[in-house]
């Protein structure tokens, strides 16, 4: 039995000679998966550990990782590819270039973004160019012919909040074949299927300066009857019915405009100068649109002043005592009257005080913008337009086209709290140099123009306010379509008619 058992277990025992057929045998194995592997490109050897690799083996791994090379005639040396690095991988910098290079290539060959397509309805005269004593000469006549005449605005006071009066002038220039323009930012359409957007044209900052005063012989003022009137106009067309008014534009730029109207229509997108007298449901800046003051103050043309050219350091008059958030204007006052290099008195737009503002402006090196009774004032777009830095005090204030407009290139801004804290302005002011301010006021001097409401639009005016404001309102667009789809759900809006 026991000699049974050895010869079994030694017929089981691997000889050396086995044992070396074996080993050829798996190395015959791993030479063709070595040699397929390196005729693929894309195959990664994460199989195989060796303990000291071979010439030929890391040459093997190398190539695999490598994209094909095209033979360069004028670059034979591989190595002195600058793009390139050992293992065929594009340098950061290589990469960058590209990107760049294709951004300009998309850049130079794109073409101008569609217009945004604007319905206005065709309102009565008394909402519009009537409240300015324009008359057409026909009942069936609504639009003055702009070729010819186009109706003169009063300026002063109420053209500050005149922005109602240029977008509705350069709708109706889109339709005139005076227009040259090759790329506008809005056209006007007469089909309201076709449009993005609905615009009401109610010039209601208009109507709250010279028609806000209850008469001995009214029981409510005109501009309350008018925005009454505007409610039912508006709420009865199909327009508003079908989207529930999500995609229609209304003018409310004066903070006391709309003020009784506003609360029916707020699902409307609200152009407004800031947002301090609305509260959060009614009107944000999600939902609407922050448009400029028209500056009382001329452009600076031809501006080579610099930073020796200006000799006041700081520069404010205006109203001192104000409500609300106005209250720090009167505590700023007391902490800088003594300053040396600073400007800070009352002022009005009595005895040409605009245009001793101006001048004043012109001369300074940062101009004041401190919150009155609403978070924005005009100040701000008459500092701009002299060229003058502005000082932002204001908390709560909200700006034009922020959305794609950095404000820290070319403004200060300061808390409330700090700014009362004494030496903190002085010192901030202070401390910015003739280099670092130059580059502000020369980035001031680029993006004024973005400000600047003008009719007529010429061809190189694309970057002007109106068309500016076309634009914010474009870029909410999308947001009013889907606004417009979701409160589509449950009703059906071809049947509104």
């Amino acid at each position: 039995m026991v000699e049974r058992s050895n010869s079994r277990y030694q017929r089981t025992i691997i000889t050396p000679k086995s044992m070396i057929f074996l080993f050829i045998l798996i190395l015959s194995v791993l030479s063709w998966f070595l040699i397929f592997s390196s005729t693929n490109p894309n195959r990664v050897l994460d199989y195989i550990s060796v303990s000291e690799p071979t010439d030929a083996l890391v040459n093997i791994i190398k190539n695999s990782n490598d994209p094909p090379q095209e033979k360069d005639a004028e670059s034979p040396n591989p190595e002195n590819r600058e793009d390139e690095n050992r293992g065929g991988v594009k340098t950061e910098e290589a990469i960058n270039e590209n990107r760049g290079e294709t951004l300009r290539c998309i850049q130079k060959g794109s073409p101008s973004p569609a217009p945004l397509k604007v319905y206005m309805y065709d309102m009565s005269p008394e909402y519009h160019f009537g409240l300015l004593g324009w008359k057409p000469e026909r009942n069936d006549v609504v639009w003055p012919d702009i070729r010819t005449n186009v109706p003169y605005h009063p300026g002063g006071l109420n053209l500050q909040h005149s922005v109602e009066y240029w977008l509705t002038l350069d709708l109706l220039y889109s339709e005139l074949p005076e227009d040259s323009r090759t790329s506008r930012a809005a056209i006007r359409v007469k089909n309201s299927s076709e449009a993005d957007v609905v615009f009401v044209p109610f010039f209601s900052s208009l109507s709250y300066n010279r028609f806000s005063k209850v008469t001995q012989k009214q029981t409510k003022s005109q501009d309350r009857v008018l925005q009454e009137n505007v409610v039912k106009f508006v709420t009865g067309q199909k327009e508003w019915k079908m989207t529930g008014g999500k995609n229609h534009v209304i003018l409310a730029h004066h903070p006391n405009s709309m003020s009784t109207a506003r609360h029916k229509l707020y699902p409307a997108m609200f152009v407004v100068a800031d947002f301090g007298r609305y509260s959060p449901r009614v009107a944000n800046v999600d939902k609407d649109i922050v448009a400029p003051y028209k500056h009382l103050v001329p452009s600076y043309a031809n501006d080579s002043s610099g930073f020796d050219g200006r000799p006041i350091l700081l520069y404010f008059q205006g109203a001192i005592y104000r409500k609300a958030g106005g209250f720090v204007r009167h505590e700023l006052y007391e902490l800088l009257k003594e300053e040396k290099d600073v400007h800070f008195s009352f002022g009005s737009v009595r005895n040409h005080g605009i245009t001793k503002a101006g001048e004043g402006m012109r001369s300074s090196k940062f101009c004041l913008n401190i919150a009155g009774d609403t978070p924005s004032s005009n100040r701000l777009f008459d500092a701009i337009a002299s060229h003058c830095i502005p000082v932002i005090i204001s908390d709560d204030i909200e700006l034009p086209y922020e959305d794609v407009l950095n404000y820290n290139e070319f403004c200060l801004f300061v808390r409330s709290s700090d700014a009362l804290k004494k030496g903190f302005l002085m010192g901030l002011v202070r401390s910015i140099g003739r280099e670092e301010w130059n580059k502000m006021w020369r980035r001031l001097k680029e993006v004024e123009r973005y400000f600047d409401l003008r009719f007529p639009a010429k061809d190189d005016d694309r970057d002007y306010g109106v068309q500016m404001i076309w634009k914010a309102v474009a870029r909410k667009a999308p947001l009013v379509k889907m606004k417009v789809h979701r409160f589509q759900r449950f009703t059906r809006p071809f049947l509104m008619v």
